[in-house]
């Protein structure tokens, strides 16, 4: 819990520092009045996870990425120092007592929280492997042909690579998810205020959503995995931008600075990609003011910020968007064969309408939709059937709102819709939950709670809202409080715990030492390089460095 502590300290700092000078320079002169300190440590993660990706690109990631990232913020202390002191400052004065205990108990319980827990299947099957193949080498090519899932490139590997401070010589920690849980948490405890007693407001039901999802993987966020981190993303960017539209917000930089973020989901997992719809709202603003020069500074970051993603999915597999093989640009000798890739993305598809034979996967949605939605638990049943009927709903309340002229309601319903299509496109594609929960529970939560909204003043006498949500936070709470206090234990209060380890084999391969599981297909983190089956002498050149070939190109 220690080791979390210190890493989330450092964390703050570097990225308050780079967030802020990030937002002062893209703004035009000074941070926009509706962005929030906080607002600045999301923007500072943001340039982080970018920054992270290039720089694996030429190296390995760990100590000298680091110490550019510090100077980096010593520049930005130089530049911008004196208003960020006058901003801290401010923002000291206005966290009273209580606020200031609320928000050092999260940071104690979260930091507990990240020191232990469950290690995710997938953390053991490739995601440690692929953090270390970013700290101790950066990016390989081909590194997929040794075994297919390293070429599942997410930004969330390299972000945990750059502040998993492996090259101090100790463990690699895994402290990132856990951070961002943190800052969501403290998001969502925004809500916590008299005004919304009395009165709740649209960004408040994704709220309790985020609170949701963090009791749901409070015991697993010690995990590196992606998913995590493209939820807590989404989560963040659709309360900000819904609290925009509360204030009626006319200013275009916070929402092009929220898309930009958005291109850091689709670097983080494909599932989360279509929230990029959003940039719709800020492109037009922009087009609508003649801001040319912004336009184009906007299109830029975007560019910038996805890049390294590319070209990372290409050195590592050859293809531009790995599994996908519809766009085929490039022919290299370290090139995943097409029929391996294709065999990959059915693969994907399949697992995630719940089950494995490779063959269905041409089945229609008729066929294979019911069965999948048996499979799911009594609760996300729940809100997959609110979730079609919140679809209906949100059509009805666009028809309402076109028919009589309420363009108050246009900004909500475009969050909606961008939230609903990105629904149907995680439901008919690959629809395991944890993929994208994220959309399955915002599309009640905010469709529904809209209709809430607009009813409740004239039926609402019972406050329906407030005795629903004390019964179910009565209820989570209690489940949460006594599986905490069950697994509680004094092991990970200095240290965060370990990746796993297993029984490996090792063998020797073009010179190297090389490890397979004895049983199983997971080798964690500490026998590396490693692959789920004995590899074939696949290597390109005489080192790692040079990367892997196909079997077919040796």
């Amino acid at each position: 819990m220690l080791s979390v502590l210190l890493i989330w300290m450092y964390m703050i700092f570097t990225c308050y520092i780079v967030g802020f000078s990030l937002i002062r320079m893209i703004s035009g002169g000074k941070i926009p009045s509706c962005m929030k300190e906080i607002d600045c440590l999301w923007a500072g993660l943001g340039f982080a996870t970018v920054y992270a990706q290039f720089f694996s690109i030429f190296g390995k990631v760990g100590l000298w990425a680091n110490a550019l990232l510090l100077l980096l913020c010593l520049l930005g202390i130089l530049r911008f120092g004196r208003e960020m002191a006058g901003n801290l400052h401010t923002f000291r004065l206005t966290v009273t007592p209580w606020r200031a205990a609320g928000i050092l108990a999260l940071l104690a319980l979260f930091a507990y929280g990240s020191a232990g827990g469950l290690i995710h299947y997938d953390t053991g099957l490739y995601h440690a492997q692929s953090i270390r193949w970013i700290e101790e080498f950066g990016v390989v090519p081909g590194l997929g042909n040794l075994h297919s899932r390293l070429a599942y490139n997410s930004a969330a590997f390299a972000l945990t690579a750059l502040y998993g401070m492996a090259f101090l010589g100790g463990q690699s920690y895994h402290v990132c998810a856990g951070f961002l849980c943190f800052l969501l948490a403290l998001v969502c405890g925004e809500a916590v205020s008299r005004a919304r007693v009395r009165r709740p407001l649209l960004s408040d039901f994704a709220r309790i959503m985020g609170i949701y999802y963090l009791l749901n993987i409070f015991d697993e966020m010690v995990s590196p995995a992606s998913d995590y981190f493209m939820v807590l993303l989404v989560f963040f960017i659709v309360i900000r931008w819904l609290e925009l539209a509360e204030r009626a917000e006319r200013d275009y930089h916070p929402y092009a600075l929220l898309c930009v973020l958005a291109v850091v989901v689709l670097t983080v997992k494909l599932s989360g990609a279509l929230i990029l719809l959003l940039v719709l709202k800020p492109a037009a603003m922009m087009i609508k003011e003649k801001r040319r020069r912004q336009t184009a500074l906007f299109l830029g970051l975007g560019f910038v910020a996805a890049l390294p993603f590319f070209v990372r999915n290409v050195i590592l597999s050859g293809w531009l968007i790995y599994p996908f093989t519809s766009i085929d640009l490039f022919s290299c000798d370290f090139k995943i064969p097409k029929n391996v890739a294709d065999y990959d993305a059915r693969e994907i598809q399949v697992w995630g309408r719940g089950y494995s034979d490779v063959e269905r996967y041409a089945e229609p949605v008729g066929s294979w939709l019911p069965e999948w939605a048996r499979s799911l638990d009594g609760t996300d049943q729940a809100f997959l059937a609110l979730a079609l009927g919140g679809l209906l709903v949100l059509g009805l309340l666009i028809l309402y709102a076109v028919l009589r002229k309420k363009r108050e309601m246009a900004d909500f319903l475009f969050v909606e819709g961008v939230v609903a299509v990105c629904f149907l496109f995680w439901l008919l594609s690959a629809p395991l939950v944890r993929y994208g929960c994220v959309f399955l529970w915002l599309v009640p939560a905010l469709v529904w709670g809209n209709l809430y909204l607009v009813i409740s003043p004239h039926l609402d006498r019972f406050r329906l809202y407030y005795i629903i949500l004390t019964a179910a936070a009565v209820y989570k709470l209690s489940v949460f409080g006594a599986e905490t206090g069950r697994g509680m234990s004094a092991d990970y209060l200095i240290r965060q715990k370990d990746y796993e380890s297993f029984e490996t084999i090792s063998y020797d391969l073009h010179g190297y030492t090389f490890y397979y599981p004895a049983q199983g297909d997971r080798t964690g983190y500490a026998d590396f390089p490693a692959s789920p089956v004995k590899a074939e002498d696949i290597f390109r050149g005489q080192t790692l460095e040079e990367g892997f070939r196909d079997v077919i190109h040796q």
